[in-house]
C-alpha cells in the first residue's frame, strides 16, 4: 500500500506543469510614460495569460533611462527574474550622457513595439509637401525651425538624418527642443516653428481635424489608416522607428535566456497582447534573438553617427 501511494505521488509530481517565473520589470521612467505603459501592459498580459504568476513593476526614472539601466545592471546580474524595458530614446541618452553602463551590459530579448515619426506643419503653412520643406532647408537651413522633443532624442535624430539625406550639414539645423509634447504641439499650432516632429500618435487628432498638415512619416512603407507618404516616397531616404524593447539581466545561462525568450514569445503572440496593441495604437514590430541583436547594433551605430553629425557627441 505504501509503495502504491509513493508511486502515485511521484507520478503526480512529474505530471505537474512547470511553475511560471515571477518577474520584476524595471521601467526606467516616471509613471505614465511610454516605457511605464509598456511595462505595465506586459505585467497585465503576462498575468492574464498565465505566463507568470506574479509580475512587479518598479519605476526608476532619470537621464533618459540611464539611471534605471545602471541600477538594473548593478543589482540584477545573473537574476533570470529581472527584466527592463527601454527603447530607442535610451540609445541617444547613453551617448549624450556618456553613461558608463550601456545596452551592451544587458541581455537583449526582443523589440516589442514601435512608433514611426511624423513631420507636420500648421494647416496655414506655405509648405505644402515634404519636397517644399526640403527645398527650404537646402536654401537656408537656419530659416527652417523644427520643433520636437529633447535634444538628442528620436525627433532630433530624425531631423539630423533628413538634413544629411538632403545634402545639408546637420550642424546647421535649427532644432528647438521642448520638454513636453503639449508644449511642442502648441508651438507648432501657433506657427512658432516651421515644422514639427514627433510620434504620429501625438499629432493624429490634429491631422484628422485639419489643423495640422502631415508631410511625411518615417516608416519604410505606408501605414494603414495614415494618409501621408513615407519620407522615401518624398525623396528623402530615411527610415526611423521609435521602438520599445525588453531586456534581461547580464550573466544568464543559455537555458535562462531561452526560458525568458519563450515567455516573451508567448506574450506577443497572445490574443490579449494583440488586442492591446490595437487599443493603444502601437505598431507590432516584434523582433527577437539574433535578428534583434543585429538590428540593435545597427541602430546604435547609426545613432552615434547622427549625433556626431549634429554635434552633440564628439
Amino acid at each position: 500500500m505504501k509503495r502504491f501511494v509513493l508511486t502515485a505521488l511521484v507520478a503526480s509530481a512529474f505530471s505537474l506543469p512547470v511553475l511560471a517565473a515571477d518577474y520584476t520589470i524595471i521601467a526606467p521612467a516616471n509613471p505614465g510614460g511610454g516605457w511605464d505603459q509598456t511595462a505595465r501592459t506586459i505585467q497585465t498580459v503576462m498575468q492574464k495569460e498565465s505566463i507568470s504568476r506574479s509580475v512587479q513593476v518598479q519605476n526608476v526614472p532619470g537621464a533618459g533611462g540611464t539611471i534605471g539601466l545602471a541600477q538594473f545592471v548593478s543589482q540584477s546580474k545573473g537574476n533570470p527574474n529581472a527584466l527592463i524595458v527601454g527603447g530607442y530614446v535610451m540609445v541617444g541618452a547613453i551617448l549624450n550622457n556618456k553613461a558608463p553602463v550601456t545596452l551592451k551590459d544587458v541581455t537583449p530579448v526582443a523589440r516589442l513595439t514601435g512608433e514611426y515619426e511624423a513631420i507636420v506643419v500648421p494647416a496655414s503653412s506655405p509648405l505644402k509637401t515634404m519636397g517644399d520643406l526640403v527645398e527650404a532647408l537646402k536654401k537656408d537651413p537656419g530659416s527652417v525651425s523644427w520643433g520636437g522633443g529633447s535634444a538628442g532624442g528620436t525627433d532630433h535624430i530624425l531631423v539630423g538624418q533628413i538634413a544629411k539625406a538632403a545634402g545639408v550639414d546637420p550642424k546647421k539645423i535649427n532644432y528647438i527642443a521642448f520638454s513636453g509634447g503639449g508644449e511642442a504641439l502648441a508651438a507648432i499650432l501657433g506657427s512658432q516653428v516651421s515644422a514639427g516632429v514627433s510620434g504620429y500618435g501625438e499629432f493624429e487628432s490634429q491631422i484628422k481635424a485639419g489643423t495640422l498638415r502631415l508631410l511625411a512619416v518615417s516608416s519604410d512603407k505606408r501605414i494603414d489608416g495614415v494618409d501621408g507618404p513615407t519620407l522615401k516616397e518624398a525623396g528623402v531616404d530615411v527610415v526611423v522607428q521609435n521602438w520599445r524593447m525588453i531586456a534581461a539581466a547580464p550573466g544568464l545561462t543559455d537555458e535562462q535566456k531561452a526560458a525568458i525568450s519563450a515567455d516573451i514569445e508567448k506574450l506577443v503572440t497572445s490574443a490579449t497582447w494583440q488586442e492591446t496593441l490595437k487599443t493603444k495604437g502601437w505598431q507590432d514590430t516584434y523582433l527577437s534573438g539574433k535578428a534583434f541583436e543585429e538590428q540593435l547594433a545597427k541602430d546604435i551605430s547609426a545613432t552615434e553617427a547622427t549625433l556626431k553629425d549634429i554635434g552633440l557627441v564628439q
